[in-house]
């Protein structure tokens, strides 16, 4: 007599009819990781690193929906979050935080799971997990346990913004947030004065006026730049120009200072060289002439505004200005 199923493996049985019904090239059905691996009895278990929407829903993969829907856990920085796109496609999985503040501490409970053969994905609130989110610690102990990792690749706020905004890319750097602090904030600036290569920041409804500010004051207002807001989202707005006009604009329409943002900077040019290269000369003068004598003969070194550099120096704390 045969014995009967057992909901488990009837559960898994669906899903894997499921995938194969999905995932089909020339009659011939492709599987993710995840339910491939497990019908090949792998002995650990894999850590997926799943891209999802940065604000429109139906931005979630077929993949990563299959491999959410396949794995015994999700790792979500927040729960509450991730549960509204899980929700959204139907998919029921146990969920546990993953963020800054315990990541330490769960990643050895993490990693005893996957050894116990156990898939686990890990998610941010949007977008790309690790990306200006948690997950760095994680995945790296956990690659250093000789377990695999596995991305799926997907929406990303950086890389929509670079695909968007009209700036030159083909090469550029990504800093991330910048300091909450505005001396902070300006110090970090000011070492990124003679960057060549366009610039990106993510920044924040509440810091982004302040942010602009301190980024025109340092590159220069007329400095190309754009500025990506909500994007994906019903008031995606793209805003480009001079930094100086896109502060004001900011600065002017209140509606532009809330959501998320990603800020792109252009690269230093020749001219700008001249004026990172006085703000630097001016730093080193400082701490002993008065801030007058030192910015008029950084001025009249590089041929740049004596009153613009003064402004400058002023607003840095001591020591500081064009420090490289």
């Amino acid at each position: 007599m045969q014995k009967p199923e057992s909901a488990c493996r009837r559960q898994r049985r669906g899903l894997v009819d499921r995938v194969r019904s999905c995932y089909k090239v020339h009659g011939k059905p492709l599987y993710p990781y995840s339910i491939r691996n497990r019908t090949l009895n792998r002995k650990t278990g894999r850590l997926f690193i799943v891209a999802t929407p940065i604000g429109n829903l139906s931005d979630l993969g077929m993949r990563a929906r299959e491999v959410l829907a396949s794995v015994d856990l999700v790792l979500a920085e927040d729960t509450r979050q991730t549960a509204k796109i899980l929700r959204h496609y139907g998919i029921a999985v146990p969920t546990r935080s993953c963020h800054d503040h315990n990541e330490r501490q769960v990643a050895a409970g993490i990693i005893r799971q996957l050894t116990l053969g156990q898939d686990i994905a890990l998610v941010s609130d949007a977008g790309t997990p690790l990306v200006s989110d948690p997950g760095y610690i994680l995945v790296r102990k956990v690659r250093e346990a000789g377990i695999d990792v596995s991305p799926i690749p997907g929406p990303s706020a950086l890389m929509a913004a670079v695909s968007s905004s009209g700036m030159p890319v083909h090469r550029f750097c990504f800093e991330g947030f910048l300091p909450s602090r505005a001396a902070q904030r300006r110090q970090v600036l000011s070492r990124l004065s003679g960057e060549h290569r366009t610039m990106i920041f993510f920044e924040s409804g509440h810091r982004i006026a302040g942010s602009l500010k301190d980024m025109a004051d340092c590159f220069g207002s007329e400095r190309e730049a754009a500025l990506c807001r909500e994007m994906t989202k019903i008031h995606e707005t793209f805003l480009a120009g001079g930094l100086g006009r896109i502060h004001s604009l900011v600065e002017e329409d209140g509606n532009q200072r809330r959501g998320e943002f990603v800020v792109l900077v252009g690269g230093c040019t020749e001219d700008d060289d001249c004026w990172y290269r006085a703000c630097t000369l001016a730093g080193r003068l400082v701490p002993e002439l008065p801030v007058k004598t030192a910015s008029r003969v950084a001025a009249e070194t590089f041929g740049v505004s004596r009153n613009r550099l003064y402004r400058y120096i002023t607003r840095q704390p001591p020591g500081s200005a064009g420090k490289a």
